[in-house]
């Protein structure tokens, strides 16, 4: 059976499983008691056991098999959680995190069988004494069971056919097709019977067709039979690779046949009992169709039975991420039509445009509507890449001998899905810059005053039409002093600059590539790999990246991201001749300047606003343009911020707010970094989008 089908929902499911078992391990490190963890563990390990098995990776079905054993024991109460034991667990996680990645890659798990850490899970087992030995190897072997094969005489013997199926398996040999009896015998430890069973019914009807089974088919359906269930198949071929194919399907233990003889059955029919007629006689109806029942029924019957155990997985649907982009790419056509309908009736006399106002503000409404549904579809929450760092921390604690704790906050906050696939690798850098830089050895915080174990917090909150993601440490802070030393040491300047540049513009400099004040370089840093990635990604992302830090007391990295990337709320302006759109979440206010009020510092213009020295920013100079204004006139100023920076960008004039589409430059325009994009304006205008974070 191609199961290269289900491969998306594999993969998916496995990382949710191998997330869930990672924080829930933490948890048990925690709390080694918990026996509601213990429970969620062996759950996660066996539905991932089931889905490796089903998918044919042997591998990673092996590993968590055995992985499952241990936490059977745990359950028992035969094995104690111990640090040690939590270690070779998590090392468990990362064989498993490996073959999932390879069958992303591939779809294929690899050839690594682990030895060593299966060895190292049944040292684990071996260690609680040699009685409690038999589970785990009984449910290593179950095809060796005596008890399972036994059961397939019983079942032979009350093969008996009603009429209807006597018909069908006449037919059948009349043309020329042998008859066999198999008898298939499923694990004892299987979750789903019903779906094994109808693998095994797909598998067979490759080379047969299936004439009955005994239970029916509606109470296999129903998994209303123990571990044994038989087929009548009739088949041209032989018997051996009939059961080939049903023994092929993962949790069946075993499968028998013999060839069925139809004379032996017509001396029995008489010995059918009345109650076993009923029962056939509904069998009869639709027996011969028995697989393509199962197979529509037995969908809805597992949906069923999840949405019971959990009522708000029926609640979400997994969307391909390019379907979402298609959804918002008619969206955004949508509302370029109603910039275009706005821009028509703004030209019209007041009488004409009254019935075209109303049309436009109806227009304008659903568009509004239906913006915000793709959005909130498009939203899912931080805590998906959240959830995988506490792991991180308390490998970076051991690796690097230094004991810290990582306390995070708003893990719920939503950011658009694009922004959320690309902001886990910066936070990573973040976090590990904190953990290896920021924090102070066990024995230098206790020097200082400070609890041994260091602190790392990561915290998200909304703020306006952003979200702020801000890493900080209870750390040493960056040495200024230190980073000029680097600084000068590289070339990049001299003594001199280096001593009269501010702190706050000395920090920027570790976000240079390949810039690192690491005395030596490990596997954690030192390479100056870190810190330009994260600049980098984010501003890619439209973000910006900010530091605050205070020697002896710890460092602050403040990330801020827009909410969504395609379509965003603009003030327009003019600028020489030509149109150009500000996000409205970069402005601060806008001022009315007269020319007298522009000071020079140092070679540079500025304007002191409510006791604010702001630096000025000459659109039309910055462009390339010629102002349309004249110079004695009052000047409209906007007053932009990044951080805690303020600039004023000068323009020639307002036009307004206006709701605007997003559409990439692509590669055609990359040297420009102040232009972020395009827009297209009701009036079929290009606009160019400013991006005031890489003016300041």
């Amino acid at each position: 059976m191609d199961v290269s089908q289900y491969l998306d929902i594999f993969l998916d499911e496995s990382k949710e499983h191998l997330q869930n078992l990672n924080t829930q391990l933490l948890e048990l490190e925690q709390n080694a008691e918990n026996m509601d963890t213990v429970n969620e563990i062996f759950r996660a390990a066996h539905s991932l056991k089931g889905m490796a098995g089903t998918m044919g990776y042997k591998r990673m079905q092996s590993l968590t098999h055995n992985m499952e054993n241990v936490f059977s024991e745990v359950r028992n109460g035969t094995i104690k959680v111990k640090a040690g034991m939590v270690d070779t667990l998590f090392q468990c996680l990362d064989a498993l995190e490996e073959y999932v990645a390879n069958i992303q890659e591939s779809a294929d798990e690899g050839e690594n069988d682990n030895a060593p850490i299966i060895k190292a899970l049944n040292d684990i087992l071996n260690s609680k004494g040699e009685a409690q030995e038999e589970p785990a190897a009984k449910e290593e072997a179950p095809a060796e069971e005596p008890s399972a094969p036994a059961a397939a005489p019983a079942q032979a013997v009350s093969f008996e056919l009603n009429e209807e199926e006597k018909k069908s398996a006449s037919d059948a040999v009349a043309t020329g097709k042998k008859l066999y009896q198999i008898d298939v015998n499923v694990e004892e430890n299987c979750m789903l019977k019903a779906a094994r069973s109808f693998l095994v019914f797909k598998a067979v009807e490759e080379l047969g067709e299936i004439v009955t089974t005994r239970p029916s088919s509606q109470d296999i359906e129903d998994e209303n039979f123990e571990l044994t269930f038989s087929m009548l198949v009739a088949s041209e071929g032989e018997l051996d690779p009939i059961l080939a194919a049903a023994k092929s399907v993962s949790e069946i233990a075993n499968a028998t046949g013999s060839a069925f003889a139809m004379d032996v059955q017509e001396a029995a029919t008489e010995k059918v009992a009345t109650q076993e007629e009923e029962k056939t006689t509904e069998v009869a109806v639709a027996e011969t169709t028995a697989p393509a029942k199962t197979e529509s029924a037995q969908p809805a019957k597992a949906a069923d039975k999840k949405a019971a155990g959990k009522p708000q997985v029926s609640r979400t649907v997994r969307v391909d991420i390019e379907k979402l982009d298609s959804l918002m790419n008619l969206v955004s056509e949508l509302i370029i039509a109603k910039n275009s309908l706005v821009s028509r009736a703004t030209n019209q006399t007041q009488q004409s445009s009254t019935g075209l106002n109303e049309e436009i503000e109806y227009l304008e409404s659903v568009t509004t509507n239906l913006h915000e549904s793709v959005m909130k579809v498009r939203m899912v929450p931080i805590e998906s890449v959240f959830s995988k760092f506490p792991r991180m921390i308390r490998d970076l604690s051991k690796k690097l001998g230094k004991p810290m704790e990582l306390y995070m906050s708003g893990e719920e906050t939503e950011l658009d899905r694009t922004v959320v696939d690309e902001i886990g690798d910066p936070l990573q850098h973040l976090l590990r810059n904190s953990a290896d830089h920021g924090l102070e050895s066990a024995e230098v915080r206790a020097q200082r005053g400070k609890p041994e174990t260091g602190s790392i917090f990561l915290d998200a909150y909304q703020e306006g039409n952003n979200v702020v993601i801000e890493v900080r440490d209870d750390g040493n802070g960056i040495d200024c002093s230190v980073v000029r030393d680097k600084a000068v040491e590289r070339g990049i300047m001299t003594r001199e600059q280096a001593d009269a540049t501010e702190d706050k513009d000395i920090v920027q400099l570790l976000f240079m590539p390949s810039f690192s004040t690491a005395k030596k370089v490990t596997d954690v840093s030192g390479r100056g790999v870190g810190l330009d990635v994260v600049k980098s990604k984010i501003e890619a992302l439209s973000g910006e990246v900010e530091v605050k830090t205070e020697l002896g007391v710890g460092t602050t990295f403040i990330v801020r991201l827009p909410l969504t990337l395609a379509i965003i709320q603009a003030l327009m302006v003019v600028v020489g001749n030509e149109k150009y759109a500000i996000s409205l979440s970069n402005i601060q206010t806008i001022e009315n300047i007269v020319p007298n009020d522009i000071k020079t510092v140092q070679g540079k213009e500025v304007i002191y606003l409510r006791g604010t020295v702001i630096p000025i920013i000459r659109l039309d100079e910055v462009l390339d343009c010629t102002s349309t204004r004249n110079p004695e006139d009052d000047m409209v100023i906007v007053i932009v911020k990044k951080g805690d920076k303020l600039a004023g960008l000068m323009v020639d004039e307002l036009i307004g707010q206006q709701e605007i589409v997003i559409k990439s430059m692509g590669t055609y325009i990359n040297k420009c970094k102040f232009i972020s994009g395009a827009t297209i304006l009701g009036d079929g205008e290009v606009a160019l989008i400013v991006d005031s974070n890489t003016l300041f």
